[in-house]
């Protein structure tokens, strides 16, 4: 991984310092391989005092949205080339693993965003010392907590998200700071104010989910804060931004979920909903859903085409989320067969396909690698089995990889990851690599037949890699 790694950060430092040299020379390069950031990279002190004289501004397009000087053409140019090396190494790395030379994976044109400007559909903003040194400013990180230069800079400016998000962060920052509680900025250092997440949907609808650390605060004290919060949001300053949904959630630790921590409702409706391909999608305030919709349409379109699943395949939909590549697949296949960790999002996904009258989904709450071995031997050998698998950046565990590569019916599975240099990679070569007893990976082995990039993220590195995978 070390090798890739190298040899991609040199190749796209090459790409974007053609393409952009002041993205280049103003301290910050921002290159693929799961997206590492160099802050300050350069050496020379004259460049590092370009970076440094940019405004607060610039600085934070630089760092959230890196390629955002960058014409759209040369955007995906520059995230299509990425790809190719993250291909070629897998290739190589087959290769050596077969002692076979092995062609290279073909990657069809990457498939760019419908929408490039403001598709966010769920944002979240920090609280930190701001610009003016108020800590009670909401906005996105410049620096690191390693070096203690973190600034927050309010987003207004950033080309990916939307007016009704920077909206809401705005709202939020002017009620925190007429509030007489101090934010949570470091957990052992006090405070209660924490982070916000604005979820939105195509029609305008607006969620609002606020985080709180209760702290030693007694629960009738709290309640008076949330009120103070729900009359800001629907009587005081806070009305212009028209909130459908305002959620609390009181969290002692950095990320909580609904079953740690309950969601609560303050006011509102409790989802949101969204159209994804004629199909109606609820969104819950902890649910997973593409954030830019309109390239999640794409991307859907994308996989369904290449799974080339028939009317009498089982559709393994592993890291389901809220349902909805199964549900959109559901009338090519026999059946769908959901799983997922998220318990609310299960909820969220039989719920859905209710509402679209799908009646051959089933959805399993827990995690893959629990739930799949067992669910698999259940299969038999009869049937085909198309999987698709959708996972976190962290990838698939090897449980589940196992499981996958042992089963015999699976002829055909679809690989979407969003970091494919990282943890996907190692799945990669589990799916493909020679039998192994010792590790268990009996099966006969996959080949990468076909691979495309789906932009999800236009101004920033990142893309969406679907490989297909078959034997």
């Amino acid at each position: 991984m070390q090798r890739v790694s190298e040899m991609y950060v040199r190749i796209t430092r090459t790409l974007i310092r053609s393409a952009c040299p002041l993205l280049y020379s103003g301290g910050r390069l921002h290159v693929g391989l799961g997206v590492r950031c160099f802050a300050n990279e350069c050496t020379s002190s004259s460049k590092h005092v370009s970076f440094q004289s940019m405004s607060w501004e610039v600085r934070l397009s630089d760092t959230v949205t890196p390629l955002w000087r960058l014409n759209y053409k040369e955007q995906l140019r520059i995230k299509h080339d990425q790809q190719k090396i993250i291909l070629l190494e897998l290739s190589n790395q087959l290769s050596a693993m077969s002692g076979v030379c092995l062609p290279s994976i073909p990657l069809l044109p990457i498939i760019p965003s419908p929408v490039k400007d403001f598709y966010r559909n769920k944002s979240t903003f920090s609280i930190n010392k701001g610009v003016d040194g108020n800590q009670k400013t909401v906005g996105l990180y410049i620096g690191t907590g390693k070096r203690r230069n973190i600034v927050c800079v309010n987003g207004d400016h950033l080309l990916n998200m939307p007016e009704k998000h920077k909206l809401v962060a705005r709202c939020y920052e002017d009620f925190i700071r007429q509030s007489p509680l101090q934010p949570c900025i470091v957990f052992h250092d006090g405070g209660h104010w924490r982070e916000i997440t604005i979820r939105t949907n195509a029609a305008g609808h607006t969620m609002a989910i606020v985080y709180f650390h209760p702290q030693s605060l007694p629960t009738d004290e709290i309640c008076l804060h949330k009120d103070s919060l729900v009359e800001y949001f629907t009587k005081g300053p806070g009305s212009v931004c028209d909130l459908d949904s305002l959620y609390f959630q009181e969290s002692t630790m950095t990320r909580c979920t609904h079953q740690q921590s309950p969601y609560q409702l303050l006011w509102g409706q409790p989802h949101i909903y969204e159209e994804v391909l004629g199909n109606k999608f609820r969104i819950s305030a902890d649910a997973f859903f593409q954030v830019n919709t309109a390239a999640a349409e794409s991307l859907y379109q994308t996989v369904g085409d290449l799974s080339q699943a028939t009317g009498s395949d089982t559709l393994l939909d592993v890291c389901c989320g809220t349902g909805a590549i199964g549900i959109i697949m559901s009338s090519r296949v026999k059946k769908v067969i959901g799983i997922e960790i998220i318990e609310q999002a299960v909820e969220d996904a039989k719920h859905n396909a209710s509402l679209n009258e799908v009646s051959n989904c089933t959805f399993i709450a827990g995690k893959a690698e629990v739930v799949l071995p067992e669910l698999i031997t259940g299969f038999g050998t009869e049937g085909g089995i198309t999987a698709v698998v959708n996972p976190s950046r962290a990838g698939l565990h090897h449980r589940v990889i196992r499981a996958l590569r042992n089963h015999p019916v699976i002829r055909r599975l679809v690989y979407i990851s969003c970091k494919p240099d990282g943890e996907a990679m190692r799945n990669f070569k589990d799916l493909c690599c020679s039998s192994e007893q010792r590790r268990r990976l009996t099966g006969e082995p996959f080949v990468p037949t076909v691979a495309v990039s789906v932009d999800m993220f236009p101004h920033t590195p990142h893309c969406e890699l679907v490989v297909v995978f078959e034997r």
